[in-house]
């Protein structure tokens, strides 16, 4: 059995190409039995969980080894959530807070549930408080733009990045949490057809801060705060009622 698993796993992820980096969908919310988080070492990975592997405007992505890990809660000073350490979810809500000074008024959800597929395209979504665009959208993708994949890979959780970049005729994200051994960035491409803009389709859609004040260069105040509610064992994890993806 054991043989079949893994032959299944290694097979499977040449064939996504790009879209490997959902890989980083994992993104259960955990709960712990003591003070301190954990993690399952990564003897020969390239880095140290928490150290500094990438950044876009000043913002750091920080390296998570195995796609389950925590590390803590990263919470700032008047205790909005900006989720767990050190999961995608964790590195959107930051970027978005510390460039952008803001707030979702939901702080909580896995990475697919910033996704409302209720919405139609160029919508408010009032969790999030941006405006969603559909995959395809008649909105091309902008830098800056948070992207969510689906959750076809990992466990249905999905993934978020932010948009880095916007060529003709594709699209560069930078993520957090893509595993232990693949990159911080990747490429999908990018296409104008039948009057909409369309990228791969493991991509839901973009969420955007559409009328944007000159954000701060950075914003003070964040604090990072180890918690009682949450642990990874070693390669397993048991979900959260309140639904953190990261």
């Amino acid at each position: 059995m054991k043989r079949k698993v893994l032959f299944v796993f290694f097979f499977t992820i040449p064939l996504v190409g790009a879209t490997a980096a959902l890989y980083a969908g994992y993104e259960k919310t955990v709960r712990s039995e003591t003070d301190n988080s954990r993690v399952v070492k990564c003897p020969g990975c390239p880095h140290e969980i928490g150290d500094p592997i990438d950044s876009l405007n000043g913002v750091t992505v920080y390296y998570n080894g195995h796609v389950p890990n925590v590390s803590g809660r990263n919470l700032t000073t008047d205790n909005y959530n900006l989720g767990l350490k050190y999961q995608c979810v964790e590195f959107v809500k930051r970027y978005y807070y510390e460039f952008y000074g803001h707030k979702m008024p939901d702080p909580w959800g896995h990475a697919v549930d910033f996704f409302d597929p209720s919405l139609e395209d160029g919508t408010r979504n009032a969790r999030r408080d941006l405006i969603q665009y559909r995959n395809p959208s008649q909105s091309q993708p902008k830098v800056g733009d948070l992207i969510v994949f689906n959750g076809t890979i990992a466990g249905g959780y999905g993934h978020v990045a932010i948009i880095s970049d916007v060529k003709d005729k594709e699209i560069e994200i930078i993520q957090q949490n893509p595993g232990p051994y693949a990159n911080s960035r990747a490429t999908f491409p990018l296409k104008y057809q039948d009057k909409t803009w369309q990228t791969d389709s493991t991509i839901l859609g973009w969420l955007r801060k559409e009328i944007l004040n000159e954000p701060p260069s950075r914003v003070k105040g964040i604090t990072e705060m180890s918690f009682s509610a949450h642990q990874v064992s070693a390669g397993t994890a048991k979900a959260d009622r309140q639904g953190d993806g990261g």
